[in-house]
């Protein structure tokens, strides 16, 4: 049973992998399926850390030492007691360094195949970087682009239900790219945390196949699409939806009907466009919002703000938007949409 560093690749081979760092640094991000045994919580960590600036590392080592001990302890007795003698953990901290490598210590005392992983969690960091890096311009793209209310996203859902590969961006960032763009119950994860699912997305696919993709400029509400994949969407093929007003007005009245429910909400995140407006004209709009009258509101943000920005942008993200080819539609109903959705899957 020997005791070597372990690299990212050999992740498969191991039980659990647990993550050794605070409760903070593992919500931003961590590994796939990792589960959380803090080795530091938030506030011991901070008081470590403070003590290691203002005394000196002999201290802080001392104080956190005790702190680490009675926490593992605390795994081992609460966690781990019923685990076999062939249970086989992955340990890991920021770096491969105290934290990690004092768990590992105690794991192996007690009998288990515990193993450090290397670098710890800025090489899995690393490795995120670099597999999208390498997937992303390899990716065959087809683009999905079309004025705000084309159902861009349903059609992706729809293609997915059929066999087709997509990339559901808006999706991972769970934003869906506009000022209404939050998703209700869902908060943006870090940008690392969206970078790590996304890697997991690009390395799932076939890449003989193609891959479905809505068109996004390079921020989704406050996070940002990394250049390899952002490089490869904008230079990829582009099928535009081509729906009537009527039948995107009809599909976002239905889609954003949840807005009505908190019309201070939508008041205050029309409020972010005030720099765009005129101040009558927000204001119109916010009391249309706090009155729940919907709309007229969806009716005047398409008009005023959607197109026009779809109109000015389109054209900038995708280089080959002259050449698209175009799908039109009237009906956005959950039925249209599925008849759109196989209508351009069986584009040539």
């Amino acid at each position: 049973m020997s005791h070597k560093p372990t690299t990212v690749n050999e992740l498969g081979e191991f039980t659990v992998l647990i993550d050794a760092r605070s409760p903070a640094e593992y919500a931003l991000d961590h590994l796939p399926g990792a589960i959380n045994c803090p080795v530091l919580d938030d506030e011991e960590r901070r008081i470590v850390g403070t003590t290691y600036v203002q005394v000196s590392a002999f201290e802080a080592r001392k104080i956190g030492g005790a702190m680490v001990a009675r926490n593992i302890a605390r795994h081992l007795e609460d966690l781990f007691h019923d685990k076999p003698r062939d249970w086989r953990p992955l340990v890991y901290c920021w770096r491969g360094g105290m934290r990690s490598g004092s768990f590992v210590n105690w794991l192996r005392l007690v009998g288990w195949d515990a193993q450090q992983l290397k670098g710890g969690y800025k090489a899995w960091r690393a490795h995120v970087i670099e597999q999208i890096a390498l997937i992303a311009p390899q990716l065959d793209l087809r683009v999905l682009c079309g004025p705000t209310g084309s159902a861009k996203t349903r059609v992706l859902q729809a293609l997915a239900a059929d066999g087709e590969q997509v990339l559901d961006l808006e999706d991972l960032a769970a934003h869906r790219g506009s000022v209404l763009g939050g998703m209700p119950g869902r908060p943006q994860p870090s940008q690392k945390g969206f970078e790590t699912a996304l890697m997991q997305d690009l390395a799932r696919f076939d890449l003989g196949r193609r891959v479905w993709v809505e068109a996004e400029s390079r921020r989704i509400g406050r996070l940002t699409v990394p250049e390899p994949l952002l490089q490869r969407l904008r230079e990829s093929r582009v099928i535009e939806i081509d729906a009537t007003p009527e039948a995107r007005l009809a599909y976002l009245l239905r889609d954003y009907a949840w807005l009505a429910d908190d019309p201070q909400g939508l008041a205050d995140k029309l409020g972010t466009l005030r720099e765009l407006l005129p101040k009558d004209v927000l204001a119109q709009w916010q009391a249309w919002a706090l009155h729940r009258e919907l709309p007229p509101l969806f009716a005047a943000l398409m008009a005023q703000h959607y197109d026009p920005l779809y109109a000015r942008s389109q054209g900038r993200h995708l280089e080959r938007l002259a050449h698209a080819q175009r799908v039109a539609c009237d009906d956005l109903s959950d039925a249209g949409i599925h008849a759109l959705a196989r209508h351009i899957a069986s584009l040539p």
